[in-house]
């Protein structure tokens, strides 16, 4: 379709209703500005209709929806109920009572989808319905398609979306070209790994659509012992590594549970309580269902690559989020690089929906130049801006906020204060880091950051305990110079956006005495196994995030003050929330934050603020009681 660029063409993309929901803006192209609705709300995983993400991206580009070109909406609800409806009948009587129970939100909201977010733009902007700009709904899988290859490096590539379930699609494959996606082939639903993986993240306790996070830093703990039983019983994968599922086990197509009394049965007992004591039966199942997860996409990865005959793979959708699989995908091949939307899940699914506008719909040309990445090439030029594509506050509106709590405060210039900081990091202090445009995803990449010293034993009891009030099996990520990763992991490629797990590099590993190689479960917790413990998982790996001069230059400065200081080039970097809270965005959230944890230090822009410093916060005292039930 023809595009006048005469103007400027502003596209609007959305994602709601489900959970995640966000929006993300579009100018020409280029990516202006994204956002999840949970940061503004302080709601974790909003799903509504996300207002303020939009205001948001509409202030950053200096405009109002009158001057938006295209709104478009990142799936097909109409699909979606055809899928519900035909699911339902598939399986009646069985599934009644969910049936009832889900069709008067589709009736009243969902099915009418485009009169309901038509309603909810007049609101935001005061427009008429007649001066709205034309509402578009793309396919769920093609929008993910689109938010992992439109913004890439590549040319040509591969993209493979998994994820729980679209409309219909739960995994896609799709040919990647110049500014087109080619649809090959889709597995429908009820065949899902995300959701496969989601009834673990629910049979071990743990909140589906969050704490899948949670099952895949269990797994280490655990051994694979129940992986047969699932390849037996739960799903049948073929050599190409498409699969089917036996439904006999699950209840997540009609019910409202992820499993029923039959898997119960298989794995010897019911499922764990939330906030029980985890015992080695979960550990054991992460572990398993983990192994046949990377089973399933190295045998999807290399099946793509024959089909698309190309050295580059994007990977979107839930699923993608698995490091753990993505580092093992790298590791093994066939693929020689790999791009993963740092979003991608359905937040991710607002912005792939406003460039498959773009560039599919509107048939516009996609400039790139295509260099492929090595160690001594550490960075490469996706069109992400390094993740951070959210709001940012200046020094002096900080300043005239914290003047409002009549709080003490210091301001350094840039070089004093990453020296301030090195220092402080290098005598155990835990840093609130907040600077620049907050981070657009689940992971914080050095913008909303809580920061620590990587080398300390204790520094990962400490930020789990005392900073994010979350289990103690959890791993903490690190933040590395580019230039110095294949000196610390054996890793040789860009991890812009903390998606790879690697290896901790041999020389920086402690041998370990044989009483300690007989521990298992969480006594392997706190056995050191490298030269940086706290960010060592104890299957000697780690989350890696690599930062770069060229995305977040003050980041990188506090690394290589931290590197003349120490010698080591690597920091904690954990997101700068508590356990059940959204990540923060505000001066206000970061404030707050700080005071009800046991941080030692916080850094917003150029304010630096001492906690010893600071005067009593008074807070109603059952507010971790309301957070930490997630």
């Amino acid at each position: 379709m023809e595009c006048d660029l005469s103007k400027a063409v502003y596209i609007l993309g959305l994602s709601a209703y489900y959970h995640d929901s966000a929006a993300a803006l579009i100018k020409n192209g280029q990516i202006i500005a994204a956002a999840q609705e949970e940061r503004f709300t302080r709601i974790k995983h909003d799903a509504a209709f996300p207002r303020q993400a939009i205001d948001y991206c509409l202030q950053e580009a200096g405009i109002t929806l009158s001057h938006v070109t295209h709104v478009v909406f990142y799936d097909k609800p109409l699909v979606k109920f055809e899928r519900i409806l035909e699911t339902y009948l598939s399986y009646a009587p069985k599934g009644f009572a969910s049936f009832l129970a889900s069709m008067p939100v589709w009736l009243k909201e969902k099915l009418f989808l485009k009169t309901t977010l038509g309603k909810e733009l007049s609101k935001l902007s005061g427009l008429s319905k007649a001066d709205l700009p034309r509402l578009y709904f793309t396919q769920h899988h093609q929008s993910h398609a689109a938010s992992a290859f439109f913004p890439s490096p590549f040319k040509n590539a591969a993209v493979l979306c998994l994820d729980g379930v679209g409309e219909w699609a739960t995994s896609s494959l799709w040919q990647g070209q110049k500014n087109k996606l080619t649809p090959l082939w889709e597995i429908d639903f009820p065949h899902s790994l995300g959701l496969l993986y989601s009834a673990f993240t629910y049979f071990t306790g743990f909140k589906v659509n969050s704490g899948e996070y949670k099952l895949m830093g269990l797994a280490p703990y655990g051994e694979p012992k129940y992986a047969q039983i699932i390849l037996d019983n739960l799903i049948d994968i073929k050599p190409d590594g498409t699969f089917r599922l036996n439904m006999i086990y699950f209840n997540y197509a009609t019910g409202l549970s992820m499993t029923n009394h039959a898997f119960a049965q298989l794995f010897g007992g019911p499922a764990r309580q939330p906030e029980a004591e985890i015992t080695q039966r979960e550990m054991d199942l992460a572990a398993s269902i983990q192994v046949v997860t990377e089973q399933i996409v190295q045998k999807l990865a290399q099946t793509a690559y024959q089909e698309c005959n190309t050295p580059n793979l994007c990977l979107a959708g839930g699923v993608a989020l698995n490091c753990v699989s993505n580092g093992k995908l790298l590791q093994k091949g066939p693929f020689v690089d790999i791009w993963i939307q740092p979003a991608a899940g359905d937040a991710g699914g607002a912005l792939g929906a406003a460039l498959a506008l773009w560039y599919e719909y509107l048939d516009q040309p996609r400039d790139i130049t295509e260099t492929h990445t090595s160690h001594l090439n550490p960075y490469y030029h996706d069109k992400m801006n390094g993740g951070y594509l959210g709001p940012a506050f200046t020094t002096s509106a900080i300043t005239d906020y914290l003047d409002t709590l009549n709080v003490p405060y210091e301001i350094l210039n840039n070089s004093e204060l990453n020296r301030t900081a090195a220092e402080l990091l290098s005598k155990e202090n835990v840093i609130g880091w907040f600077q620049g445009r907050m981070e657009f995803g689940p992971r914080a990449l050095g913008a909303r950051s809580i920061i620590g010293d990587a080398r300390s034993p204790k520094m990962q009891s400490t930020m789990n305990l005392k900073i994010k009030y979350r289990e103690s099996f959890r791993p903490f990520a690190p933040i590395i110079k580019a230039d110095k990763l294949s000196e610390w992991f054996e890793h040789n490629r860009p991890s812009p956006y903390m998606l790879m797990v690697s290896p901790i590099h041999p020389s920086k590993q402690i041998s370990m005495t044989e009483a300690q190689q007989k521990l298992f479960g969480i006594s392997k917790l706190h056995v050191p196994r490298s030269t940086i413990p706290a960010v060592t998982h104890v299957d000697n790996s780690a989350r890696i995030q690599t930062v770069h001069p060229e995305t977040n230059p003050k980041l990188y400065d506090l690394l290589d003050k931290f590197e003349q200081l120490t010698h080591c080039p690597i920091l904690i970097n954990t997101s700068f929330n508590v356990r059940g809270e959204p990540i923060v965005c505000t001066p206000e959230d970061a404030y707050r934050c700080f005071m009800r944890t046991e941080m030692d230090y916080l850094v917003l822009e150029n304010v630096i603020l001492n906690k010893k410093d600071q005067p009593l916060w008074e807070e109603a005292s059952n507010w971790k009681n309301e957070f930490l039930l997630d």
